[in-house]
Parts: structure tokens; sequence; C-alpha cells
């Protein structure tokens, strides 16, 4: 059963289940609902708790025998098995399926693992625990999902924020939610109930966004040209490699070239979506670009990018993130001006 992090809260209140998959790209989130499940399981008598992390030559037979025991100290026991940002491979998919056949009261298995694709949601071993436990994904929130989290948190802790506040609190820890709680933390040390006001939170606030090259992929394909030099700006900052931003532009780039010849070609779009490796997730934002962009947008942009190549390779780009920004601002919108190529004296 599917239980968003926001709902487990609600989820565990209702009873526990023997098996919970915590999945996601979100380590705050994640941490947060392996603690929930932990305290509710605690408060139910599993005080032992037993941690497993997948690694070369790990024994399987160890989850199964440690599923089966009893402790000695208490009657009812925690396993945690961390795959390691790892898939189980055969040996730990018969594993999940035979404990599916052993369910013990008195043991419960959280299993954490990276993102949960949907070819992993397929597999026996995972349908076999989620028909018996809860699925919790834990995605990376941004939007009304980010705010919906904030305002959660903030009254978690009883504080008082004024709305210019919180949206200061976002803007300087997007990306970052274990930086945003640490924020809120703080304010509830320091505050307390009191009001706190945008300056309260500027006063001892640090820059403490954390963005991608992923990121920057997300805004160029949506159009969000003000998201995407925000990130391009903050990649700067933490002096990300010209190249892996370069590359990750061009990886797009090439994606919605291939898209938009397909379709020129008369292909259907769910058949390009599989012949570029467009998963489900993605093909929302990949349909918002090839509607802005066609393909002599597209095919201007990719000079521009063999330009910007050639020039920084010579050593001819004396301010290569404003050139990175320039070519970012077109995938996004109309920008009927050159880029800015100077060559050194």
């Amino acid at each position: 059963m599917r239980c968003y992090a926001n709902q487990l809260p609600s989820e565990l209140k209702k009873g526990l289940k023997p098996f919970y998959l915590v999945f996601g790209e979100e380590p705050f989130q994640e941490a947060q609902c392996v603690q929930q499940i932990r305290a509710a399981a605690k408060a139910q008598g599993f005080d032992e708790v037993i941690k497993f992390t997948l690694m070369q030559g790990f024994d399987w037979q160890e989850i199964i025998a440690q599923y089966q025991s009893m402790s000695l100290f208490s009657a009812r026991t925690i396993i945690e098995l961390d795959l390691n940002q790892q898939k189980p491979g055969t040996v730990g998919s018969n594993t999940f399926k035979k404990l599916v056949e052993l369910i013990n009261p008195d043991t419960l298995l959280i299993v954490k693992g990276a993102k949960a694709s949907q070819d992993v949601q397929r597999g026996a071993w995972f349908k076999a625990l989620d028909k018996h436990g809860v699925f919790v994904p834990c995605y990376p929130l941004s939007g009304n999902h980010l705010k919906r989290w904030l305002d959660e948190q903030a009254a978690r802790l009883s504080l008082n924020m004024q709305n210019e506040a919180k949206l200061s609190l976002i803007n300087a820890t997007e990306g970052n939610l274990l930086a945003c709680f640490q924020e809120l933390e703080k304010l509830s040390l320091l505050h307390g109930n009191a009001l706190i006001t945008q300056q309260l939170v500027m006063q001892g606030l640090l820059n403490q966004a954390k963005f991608d090259i992923f990121d920057l992929s997300d805004a160029l394909l949506n159009g969000h040209a003000k998201q995407a030099i925000k990130v391009l700006n903050k990649l700067a900052s933490d002096n990300t490699e010209v190249v892996s931003i370069l590359w990750a532009i061009n990886k797009e780039l090439t994606t919605l070239l291939n898209v938009q010849q397909g379709l020129l070609n008369g292909e259907p779009l769910a058949n390009l979506f599989k012949k570029n490796g467009i998963w489900k997730n993605n093909q929302a934002p990949v349909q918002n670009a090839i509607n802005r962009l066609n393909i002599h947008t597209l095919e201007h942009i990719s000079s521009e990018l063999a330009l910007f190549d050639s020039s920084y390779k010579q050593g001819n780009l004396i301010a290569p993130y404003q050139a990175l920004a320039h070519i970012c601002i077109k995938f996004c919108q109309p920008l009927d001006i050159p880029m800015p190529c100077h060559a050194l004296n």
C-alpha cells in the first residue's frame, strides 16, 4: 500500500504493518519516516533494533535468521535493512518473498533504498512486501508541496511565522530539507511562540539551498527561466564544473531534438518516449518543452552550445556561467540576442 510521507503519522495510528518500504531521493524525509515508524513500533513493545546494510558478500540468510529468532532481551524486534542504493538481486528477492511466507508479528522489517523506479515496483519481491506492508516514497519537495511541508513542521514546533518569513526560509534552503528543518528548530528554541518575522529569519540565515544539474534540467524542460538562473547561480557558487552543466543541457537538447524529429517523421509520441528512454515521471516536462520549442529553435540552441563548447575549450570565454545563463534563458523563452563570447586579450 502506498502512503506518502506526510500521511505516514496518520497511517501509523491505524496500526503497524509487518513491512515498511521507505524509498526515495530525499534523505531527510527518509530518515524522518524511519524514525516515525520506530517510535510507533516502540510504543507497541518493539524495543530492539537490528540494522543491516547491503554490501558485497552480504549474507541474506542473516535476515531470515534474525526475522525468525526471538530476542533474549525483548519480545519484539525491528530489523532495518539499508539497500545502500542497490537492488537486492536474485538471492535478496527470494529472501524477501520468503519473509512474506514467514510473517512474524513480533518482528517488523524496514527496508530503505533509493528511488523505487517502475521496474523496481514491478518486481515480485517488491509487490510481495507491498501487499502486506506500506510503501513510503520520499520525493524531493518543491512549490506547494514544500510550502505545505514547512507549514506542517512549523505547526508541530508551535511556531508562529509570517508568510514572508516562510518564503524567505524556503528560498534560502530550497533543495535541502535538513537545513530548513534545522532552521525551524533553531527559531523555535530562540523565539518560542513569539511572532517570527522575515527580519528574524534573515538575521541568522545562511544560504543553504542545495541544487544539482538535474534540478537545472527540470527547470529547462518546464520553461522556468527564473528557477533555471537561480539553480545555475548556485551551481556557479559551488564551483560546479562547467563541462558537467554543459553535459546536462546538451543531454536534454539531444532528447528534444530526437523527439521533434520523430514527430516530423510521423512517429507516435508514446513510441518516441519509449525509444528515447523518457520515463513516465519525466514525460510531462518533455511534452511541455516540445510544445514550446520547435525544431528550428532547438537547432539554433544546438549551434550556440557548439559555439560555447568550442570557445570554452579554446579559452575564449571570460564569463562561461554568463554564457550558460544566456543558453538557459533561450531554452525557456525567446531571446534574440547573440551569446556573450569574448576573447581573452
